[in-house]
């Protein structure tokens, strides 16, 4: 029931705190995911989790602007330095913590994006492969277990940072069809 899903997520963020060396469990996680089809039109999205619930009013979409082709890890950059730079002219709350889709390379280049505003957010990347959770550029991943509620609440921001990135993809990728048949 609601109570017993309640207190899983609780225990999650609890231990995302101890796993990751957290100072809070982390109540605002912001995730992001890059999607591109053949190189043209990247796209990135952002999802913004409350307490380890997706809560869309907080969601953003970014269309790349400094690259073309494939470059994950710059594409990460970009969006990182953005939406950090957006929280800061705002005067909005940083988030508790900043997960990546990818591994050390995306981490690497998240963390040069949050360091040059010479500001510390707790910034980590999840590798598809064996979902590997990267931390620091010097630190070994790690594997949390199958059954472990902190990767649990990982996946599934990632996994909704994926459909929204894939979602809004489809929608320009729709204008852009419709358009070529009008020209």
């Amino acid at each position: 029931g609601k109570i017993g899903e309640d207190e899983a997520t609780r225990n999650g963020l609890h231990e995302l705190q101890s796993r990751l060396g957290l100072a809070v469990p982390p109540s605002s996680i912001e995730c992001f995911d890059i999607s591109h089809l053949q190189g043209s039109d990247s796209v990135a999205s952002m999802v913004f989790f409350r307490d380890g619930r997706p809560d869309k009013s907080h969601y953003r979409r970014y269309k790349i602007r400094g690259y073309d082709g494939i470059n994950d890890p710059g594409m990460i950059h970009e969006v990182v330095s953005r939406r950090v730079q957006y929280l800061l002219n705002e005067n909005i709350d940083l988030p508790d913590l900043m997960i990546i889709d990818g591994g050390a390379a995306q981490l690497a280049r998240a963390r040069e994006a949050v360091n040059a505003f010479g500001i510390d957010i707790a910034v980590i990347a999840i590798a598809k492969v064996h979902e590997d959770v990267y931390r620091g550029e010097q630190d070994d991943p790690i594997r949390l277990p199958e059954s472990s509620m902190a990767l649990k609440i990982i996946q599934r921001a990632r996994d909704e940072a994926h459909r929204f990135a894939v979602t809004y993809h489809r929608t320009l990728r729709d204008k852009k069809g419709r358009k070529s048949l009008l020209d």
